[in-house]
């Protein structure tokens, strides 16, 4: 059952960008560039067991990634860029018994070394 509502979810929020708190089984958009999905969580005990699941376009083969976040844990899902453009980031943490999704820092520019 949860598979199909993370289908759902991911067809309807194509190109919507997410940043802010969900609640539970409150999908959230991502976007991270060529690569879009959603983001859910459940609670189990005391922690909150989260699910993103990305695909690069409709017909792209998606991927998902699942943790489980206690108090004040967080982490990135993050994608490269095409070459001289910085990746792209989302963070996904949990503070304050809620769980929060942004737009990660994008990681330092690379400088190549000359031959």
């Amino acid at each position: 059952m949860y598979r199909h509502i993370v289908l759902a979810a991911l067809c309807v929020t194509t190109g919507y960008a997410f940043a802010g708190e969900l609640d539970t089984l409150q999908g959230g958009g991502i976007d991270l560039g060529g690569f879009r999905g959603v983001v859910y969580y459940t609670q189990a005990d005391n922690s909150f067991r989260v699910v993103a699941t990305i695909a690069e376009s409709e017909a792209g083969l998606p991927v998902r990634f699942e943790a489980t976040l206690d108090e004040g844990q967080s982490f990135t899902i993050s994608v490269p860029g095409r070459v001289d453009e910085p990746s792209q980031a989302v963070e996904i943490s949990r503070a304050n018994g809620k769980l929060f999704v942004a737009g990660a820092e994008p990681a330092p520019e690379l400088i190549r070394a000359s031959h």
